[in-house]
């Protein structure tokens, strides 16, 4: 791209809100646009932080020639069909988390990306919070030695959520937990097994028509010796909130703390040490830096529900705008570019099908995994 600022359209202004002032700030981004379908809103966030154009039809914002990229953050069931139209209309996409609900779904968006050439990044908050970087950091300097294993959980209650959340397959929604396993080795998932576990509430099932209270998958990676285990629940499971991963190396092993705000803890042989993980402000823009301890959701009077029970997504949010932006200036792919956003996707709607299916073995499609 040029070296003009990359105007960036925000589409939907709940937790999408979060992301406006990093934009802002960011020296290679203009701020451009907002999509909200509530008018009132949408006018009320874009007085609030000056910025004139202000949509609440997105096929009209699409429209819009100086847009040079969207950052979607609708509802899940929104998310494919509006990354489709934005790269049919020449836009390069971020989008949050899932990529998609289908397979079909993500592989329409990996072929557009590759027909246009244009970008698609899946803006996964775990793989660029301050507790993946610390442990990222870790095995890049060769503290933890070979990984022998990894796994992850991502445990939550979704009673009061938007009702399109209700009865949703835990794997449906799995990212968070899988995008760190495939993650720190930069691997790919070549097939999965999963089990469900329990029992939801009978009202609970009919939209989906998924039972299970738990899912738990087993993921073989790709040309490699190593295999991951990731676990996810949504209703009817007594846990507190939890994002987490632990990691099993030869000479270390990270396991992430088992009640929030508590310390994490490093294994050396056979010797705990708890540990505090470091924020990772120092790897950004002096500009948006201060974005990984504070931004729109962490005051008493303007909180988002996904922002509080996330712990503030980790600190996560300049992180994924930087990666973006750059990715965009630089003219590479950022991580995870279309390929493995897919792949990281579809071993959630994957493992949901095995489960279905009492454990089958379920293979990666081929246009989930990285060309050669």
């Amino acid at each position: 791209m040029s070296k003009k600022p990359i105007n960036i359209a925000i589409i939907g202004l709940g937790f999408g809100a979060e992301f406006i002032p990093i934009y802002q700030k960011h020296p290679l981004a203009n701020m451009y646009a907002i999509c909200q379908r509530n008018k009132e809103k949408a006018e009320e966030i874009g007085k609030a932080f000056g910025i004139e154009k202000v949509y609440t039809d997105y096929d009209e914002l699409l429209k819009d020639p100086n847009i040079d990229a969207v950052h979607i953050n609708t509802p899940i069931q929104n998310h494919a069909e509006q990354s489709i139209k934005a790269l049919k209309a020449g836009k390069h996409v971020a989008c949050t988390v899932p990529m998609a609900t289908t397979v079909e779904e993500c592989r329409q968006i990996v072929e557009l990306c590759e027909e246009t050439g244009l970008t698609y990044m899946m803006m996964e908050t775990v793989i660029y919070s301050r507790e993946f970087l610390f442990v990222k950091e870790m095995y890049e300097n060769g503290e933890l030695g070979k990984i022998q294993f990894l796994r992850a959980s991502h445990q939550q209650e979704m009673a009061g959520w938007p009702g399109y959340w209700e009865g949703l397959p835990p794997m449906h929604y799995a990212t968070h937990c899988v995008g760190p396993v495939l993650a720190l080795p930069k691997g790919q998932a070549e097939y999965v097994s999963c089990l469900g576990s329990g029992r939801i509430d009978e009202n609970l099932i009919p939209k989906y028509g998924s039972p299970f209270a738990i899912e738990t998958c087993h993921i073989k990676l790709k040309d490699s010796d190593l295999a991951a285990e990731v676990t996810r629940s949504l209703f009817n499971t007594a846990r507190q909130y939890r994002e987490s991963f632990d990691v099993y190396g030869s000479k270390k092993s990270f396991e992430w703390t088992l009640i929030e705000h508590e310390d994490s803890v490093i294994h050396t042989g056979e010797v705990p040490e708890r540990v505090k993980i470091p924020d990772y402000a120092h790897l950004l823009p002096d500009e948006i830096a201060s974005f990984t301890m504070q931004g729109v959701y962490d005051s008493d009077e303007n909180q988002h529900l996904s922002f509080i029970q996330g712990s503030g997504h980790g600190g996560s949010h300049p992180h994924l705008v930087n990666e973006f932006l750059n990715a965009l200036v630089e003219e590479r792919a950022p991580y995870p570019d279309a390929r493995q956003s897919a792949n990281i996707t579809c071993v959630g709607i994957l493992a949901h099908e095995s489960a279905m299916e009492g454990g089958k073995i379920k293979h990666l499609p081929e246009f989930t995994l990285s060309k050669k």
